[in-house]
């Protein structure tokens, strides 16, 4: 189990936890932390809000999640679970070896944020995010766009455990973290077995304790 503090940025003391993976609630740090929990790496959850002017100092759009490890600032959560899972290539959660399997990992988490993810940030940003003059309903276009994408989903994992074969990675962070966020909008997923792989990656251990500590609402 991971060590986990939950603090506003301040200054770094000498016990800090290498990490720092800063955000607020119920947004995509949840992936971060997921994926922290899951390398059992000490860590400290540092709660922000949106546009802050914390996130501006580390990320230009001020958005989050940003990862902070060291001098190191690394932005986008697709780009940070796939850093973490190379420093901590022991815990084989990253691309297989080879230019291939970077290929097949780099080609997993584009579908993912491109492909999937997109019907639901389009449908989160005309409910609450954009200028109310600019909203417009979007709900038929968005459940038609990600039916699609889950049926590319249902086929991508025909004969699969975990996106990558048969061993849990970075992409099912990803991939299970947005399957999250679809059931809680209640998007529709007529997939059996892409229900069954939401399941099997959601009941895992980390992913709870990195919901308790920060990735859900309260």
């Amino acid at each position: 189990m991971a060590a986990v503090r939950h603090d506003r940025l301040t200054d770094t003391a000498a016990e800090s936890p290498p990490y720092k993976a800063v955000g607020f609630r119920g947004s995509r740090v949840s992936r971060v932390l997921w994926m922290l929990e899951e390398l059992e790496a000490p860590y400290e959850f540092v709660e922000t809000e949106l546009r802050s002017d914390t996130l501006f100092a580390l990320n230009p759009s001020g958005k989050c999640p940003v990862l902070i490890d060291g001098d190191l600032v690394v932005t986008d959560s697709a780009a940070i679970c796939v850093y973490l899972a190379d420093k901590h290539a022991e815990r084989n959660m990253g691309a297989a070896s080879g230019l291939a399997g970077r290929a097949e990992m780099d080609s997993w988490m584009h579908f993912a944020q491109s492909e999937l993810e997109a019907p639901l940030w389009n449908k989160l940003r005309h409910r609450y995010l954009l200028p109310q003059e600019v909203r417009v309903d979007v709900g038929p276009a968005v459940a038609h766009d990600f039916a699609s994408e889950v049926k590319a989903l249902d086929r991508r994992l025909e004969r699969r455990t975990y996106a990558l074969g048969d061993r849990f990675s970075a992409v099912d962070v990803l991939v299970g973290d947005i399957g999250a966020w679809a059931r809680s909008s209640r998007f529709a997923i007529g997939s059996d077995r892409v229900n069954a792989y939401l399941d099997r990656v959601l009941s895992r251990p980390a992913r709870a304790r990195s919901q308790a500590n920060g990735g859900a609402f309260k």
